[in-house]
């Protein structure tokens, strides 16, 4: 059986679910955000209405972190918090597209310790929480063992291939794809569908939480572009990138990058 907080967070992501799932069918009002932070929707502030009245009610005690709230230094203070994308995938979601997805994690010192990252449009709901292992719909998941970067699937943008990034120029190459949502290609690399992730530049905490764990739990190794370990609940809430794959293919990648 999941504990509390995992069984907290999937039952919230199901009800966020719903909620998205009648705007993305009728149609949600869109907007930018100042600053050039990107596209929001009324089905982005619904479901982030909801899972903080949800979450914040049955735990009192945490902090909280979303990409749809304000934030505040009063998170950092707290030994355990929520971290929250509403909807990850926002571009997806106003284009149609159904890989979009619903990111929810607690953490604990620093630590992810309960994660949830759902789909509802495609049924996918990717779970994990410390020392539980992932499933994906509550079947147990693993990631690839892959060890041959010539011949490994990666998830990954475009830019990720610059040269600037790599000692010796453009690895190996790999066969690259690309999926909207951060959340839901860590959760394929913990499926085990490709063989690793990989983003450089600074990442929000609210994109990468859910999945680094589910990650963990299916047995990938998880770290910032530099090889840190990822830690959350930053006072900026972003990390320094970061790279998922198999044991093998996680320290070919960190060391073939400058």
């Amino acid at each position: 059986m999941p504990g509390r907080d995992l069984s907290l967070l999937i039952e919230a992501a199901r009800e966020a679910g719903s909620v998205a799932a009648r705007y993305f069918e009728t149609g949600a009002e869109r907007w930018d955000k100042s600053a050039g932070a990107g596209p929001v929707t009324e089905a982005d502030l619904a479901v982030n209405g909801l899972l903080s009245a949800r979450l914040r009610d049955a735990r009192p005690d945490y902090g909280w972190l979303s990409e749809e709230s304000e934030d505040g230094p009063e998170r950092t203070e707290r030994d355990s918090v929520f971290i929250i994308d509403p909807i990850d995938g926002t571009r997806s979601f106003i284009d149609g597209s159904r890989a979009w997805a619903h990111a929810l994690a607690v953490v604990n010192a620093g630590r992810v310790t309960a994660a949830v990252v759902y789909l509802p449009m495609l049924d996918k709901l990717y779970a994990a929480e410390t020392g539980g292992g992932a499933s994906l719909n509550g079947v147990p998941i693993a990631v690839s063992r892959g060890a041959d970067l010539a011949q490994a699937s990666v998830l990954s943008a475009k830019p990720t291939l610059d040269p600037k990034h790599w000692k010796e120029g453009i690895p190996p190459v790999f066969r690259r794809e690309h999926r909207p949502s951060l959340a839901y290609r860590l959760s394929l690399v913990a499926e085990g569908r490709f063989d690793a992730m990989l983003t450089l530049r600074g990442t929000w905490e609210w994109d990468v939480a859910a999945g680094d764990l589910i990650l963990r739990e299916a047995g990938a190794l998880t770290s910032d572009r530099t090889g840190a370990p990822l830690l959350f609940n930053n006072r900026y809430p972003q990390v320094n990138g970061i790279v998922a794959a198999g044991p093998v293919l996680h320290g070919d990648l960190l060391g073939r990058l400058a």
